[in-house]
């Protein structure tokens, strides 16, 4: 059953071994970085409990889950699954990318297919089907690590001078194995439940103690994360700095000091092949893009919506150039949500029975990501102007005896209706988007969101499907032909 949102912030008080400042977090729920984004994903689950019928469904097995772990049958399912998606990116307003939804895709993904796992062992097959029944009936956060740290590109993980810089094997028991080594990018790991552990990243033959798929729970003896720079750390208010106080998610970097993994929650065990086939074997990777694009389309209707409300309040937005300006907005934002309900509408049902949203469009609308953010950042910049730039250092100059008399002289608009302090609260929340830490994390994170920018514009290669596209050309080509040759046919 889905649990909730206390229930989920007393399972995040467990002892964990989470660094920050230099210092040991002893609560992760109360810590000033992660407190914010911890009572976000609690309001989430919250969501699930208080709209059951949008946001649950009914298992194979009979229990009533969270729809993040269902496998889709149909475009129906699809269609469900996308809303309850929506309604969670509407509490976050698509600025939590890795929130609960996402990793819970790529399970389903892989449970929707266990026999891609069996083929390293029947066992394995069975451990992952019971780990995603546990995660779905327990309606677990996971997170993941799929990446090795980022130390020399040009090599993979078994060619770097220290064999364990990256996540690897280090012992192998009757019991389960010893992992030693380090991954990135632990986002959201700090306030999840477990962690999913692979390889994404191509490898190669002698690279086998790297290619592993496995869960640990974050409470695990000898995992530590060291997570970056915590933007809601040393913040005044929530009025000041409203999306770095509440959905700084946090990314890490995690160190497995000889974490102990027991075999059933080993999914893949030095095999190269299933650890790729893993992710595009199954719909796994095209599921957790699904809600990955999901998230995106409200992320880009917020910030248009900033852009708009701006313009409203300067008395710009009668101005043909500035109207201009949003259309080519409103024209990015049409371009992504078309493209994932093209997705959605276009889905293929596949060997297993599984509904994929078809990957021509939700490749294609990946491979634009990382410039179409920076795109509608720059032109929300562009609309806002100077405005950003002069508001005052904290709410605190709205009640100082000294300052707030000239705040509310000399920031106002020409709407009677609408406050200082209103305009303040506005500019406050578009700079957090456009100028802070936290919206300059946002955008180097879209930027790399499904891998460097070549990679996302791989999987749109590969997914197109140029026949029909080269058939129509060559069509026209054996239309015509040159012309003394015509007359002699």
């Amino acid at each position: 059953m889905p649990r909730t949102g206390q229930q989920y912030l007393e399972s995040l008080q467990d002892n964990r071994n989470v660094y920050i400042d230099g210092e040991r977090v002893d609560n992760v729920t109360t810590h000033s970085a992660f407190k914010g984004i911890s009572q976000t994903v609690a309001r989430m689950y919250d969501v699930v409990n208080d709209e059951p019928e949008l946001m649950t469904y009914e298992t194979e097995d009979g229990t009533r889950a969270n729809k993040i772990y269902m496998i889709p049958r149909s475009r129906e399912d699809l269609e469900s699954r996308r809303k309850a998606i929506t309604r969670w990116t509407e509490e976050t307003y698509g600025l939590v990318g890795r929130s609960p939804d996402h990793v819970a895709g790529f399970f389903a993904g892989f449970a929707s297919n266990p026999d891609v796992f069996a083929r390293g062992g029947e066992q394995y097959k069975e451990n992952l089907l019971n780990f995603y029944k546990y995660a779905r009936d327990n309606d677990k956060f996971l997170s993941y690590v799929i990446i090795p740290p980022q130390i020399d590109r040009s090599k993979t993980a078994s060619e770097l001078d220290n064999e364990f810089l990256a996540t690897g094997v280090y012992e192998e028991r009757e019991d389960g194995i010893i992992i030693r080594g380090s991954q990135m990018l632990g986002t959201s790991a700090a306030v999840s439940d477990y962690m999913f552990v692979s390889c994404i990243t191509p490898l190669k033959e002698g690279d086998e103690k790297y290619a592993l798929s496995f869960v640990v729970p974050m409470r695990a003896q000898g995992l530590k994360l060291y997570a970056r720079p915590g933007y809601a750390m040393g913040k005044p208010s929530t009025f000041d700095y409203p999306l770095s106080t509440n959905f700084d998610e946090t990314d890490a970097l995690v160190v497995f000091d000889d974490v102990f993994i027991p075999w059933e929650h080993v999914f893949v065990y030095k095999n190269i092949e299933l650890t790729k086939a893993q992710f595009f074997e199954t719909p796994a990777h095209v599921l957790g893009n699904n809600q990955s694009q999901t998230r995106f389309v409200t992320k880009v209707k917020f910030a248009i919506g900033l852009a708009k409300k701006i313009t409203e309040m300067n008395g710009t937005d009668k101005i043909p150039p500035v109207q201009g300006r949003l259309g080519d907005l409103a024209s990015l934002a049409g371009t992504v949500e078309g493209f994932l309900l093209s997705s959605e509408y276009e889905c293929y049902i596949n060997e297993q029975g599984v509904a994929v949203p078809n990957p021509r469009f939700l490749y294609g609308i990946m491979g634009l990501q990382s410039t179409l953010y920076t795109d509608v950042l720059h032109i929300v910049r562009e609309l806002a102007g100077g405005g950003v730039l002069q508001v005052p250092s904290t709410y605190k100059e709205f009640v100082n005896p000294e300052t707030k008399d000239d705040m509310q002289k000399y920031i106002k608009t020409s709407n009677e209706d609408v406050t200082s302090e209103d305009k303040v609260k506005l500019f406050k929340l578009a700079w957090d988007l456009i100028g802070t830490e936290f919206g300059g994390r946002h955008q180097q994170y879209e930027m790399f969101y499904a891998g460097a920018p070549h990679v996302a514009k791989g999987h749109a290669y590969r997914n197109y499907g140029y026949q029909e596209t080269v058939e129509m050309v060559e069509k026209c080509l054996s239309s015509y032909s040159i012309p003394e040759l015509e007359k002699q046919n």
